[in-house]
């Protein structure tokens, strides 16, 4: 009789979060299975622009601390997903020049950055249409998500992690009392332990309904523009330079359900953004325009940890931070998940915060 397989820990999701903890428990030797309702890194992750931003006002105050640490982590914690890949991932240290706005200007000390004189910031950018509005320079990085999201899915391959792609997480199976699986649309997997890393859609998984929601961006890609070295952020749009040609410029930040259909006014805004900053984009081709479903939360700060339901636990909720905070979310959890004491404390983060 063929032996049933098993797992210690199912993850529902494999995005960037999912696939970054499956990697960290693997290290410890932990089977673990995740399921994915589409194609692993599809979701947010294939979605997002990549700016590891960890200082400002975009950071939380509770969240800034996991920021920066995880911002600090990303070398190494790209240098292995290579190594254990054999494939690259377009991490760009140039750094990013922010434009501030008149208010952001007077509160510039929020900012651990540079401040530029109109000759710097044009020495460093000559493209630029107004080098003399208020500008830092931050030693910020930047990576390509797509390339980083199959990198890590080719990583957890190699460390041996079991994925269930193309089917549907229902709920958390629960048996006398605690988490003993998953059912799916197709099945049920045991498992003692599971982790909702399921994003947009974590909210949806019974026995907890996580007030996490989908929050829609949209973005363009251009090439055949003049070549940027930095990451430009300013009020109204950002514009991310990759390694081989594009610039990806975002992004809308809409309450739009799960539509994730583009429209051509809120691309035709961010392209016009884009070409205040830097004329030379007007002559520039389209290249890509999509939106992602980036999962919030009521407090814009992550959910992480243990819910009350023993064995259950949720990675969810990373808003605009899923690339950054990955390194340092998968290292956490995974504490949690096998019983260590989390390097930092997360109780601003917890499940139980929430309404049952």
């Amino acid at each position: 009789m063929a032996r049933v397989k098993s797992w210690d820990v199912i993850i529902i999701g494999a995005g960037i979060i999912g696939l970054s903890l499956a990697i960290e428990l693997r290290k410890r030797q932990v089977r673990v299975l995740v399921v994915e309702r589409g194609e692993p890194g599809r979701e947010a992750s294939h979605a997002a622009a990549g700016m590891l931003a960890d200082w400002g006002m975009e950071i939380p105050p509770p969240l800034q601390a996991l920021a920066t640490a995880s911002a600090k982590m990303y070398p190494e914690f790209v240098h292995e997903l290579q190594d254990e890949s054999g494939a690259e991932v377009d991490l760009r240290d140039q750094g990013t020049i922010l434009f501030l706005s008149a208010q952001g200007a007077s509160d510039a000390v929020d900012f651990s950055g540079e401040r530029l004189s109109p000759e710097l910031c044009s020495a460093l950018e000559p493209s630029l249409a107004d080098p003399t509005l208020p500008a830092l320079y931050l030693k910020e990085r930047s990576v390509d998500p797509r390339a980083l999201t199959l990198t890590a899915l080719k990583a957890a391959k190699h460390r041996l992690t079991d994925i269930a792609s193309g089917t549907t997480a229902m709920e958390i199976v629960v048996s006398a009392g605690r988490a003993a699986g998953v059912k799916t649309d197709k099945t049920t997997y045991p498992a003692p332990l599971v982790v909702n890393c399921a994003g947009a859609w974590s909210g949806q998984l019974a026995p907890h309904h996580f007030p996490a929601r989908p929050v829609k961006g949209q973005m363009l890609s251009l090439i055949g523009g003049p070549p940027l070295r930095h990451v430009l952020r300013a009020p109204e749009v950002y514009l991310v330079p990759r390694s081989d040609g594009r610039l990806l410029v975002g992004a809308t930040v809409e309450e739009a359900g799960y539509d994730k259909r583009t429209h051509a006014a809120a691309i035709e805004r961010l392209h016009r953004a884009a070409v205040r900053l830097i004329p030379a984009l007007a002559n520039a081709r389209r290249h890509e325009i999509w939106a992602g479903l980036r999962p919030g939360t009521p407090d814009d700060l992550p959910i992480l940890g243990a819910t009350s339901t023993p064995g259950y636990f949720v990675a969810t909720g990373h808003f605009r931070d899923g690339i950054l905070l990955a390194p340092i979310t998968a290292r956490l959890v995974a504490q949690v998940v096998t019983g260590a004491k989390p390097e930092y404390d997360l109780a601003a983060f917890s499940p139980q915060r929430f309404p049952a």
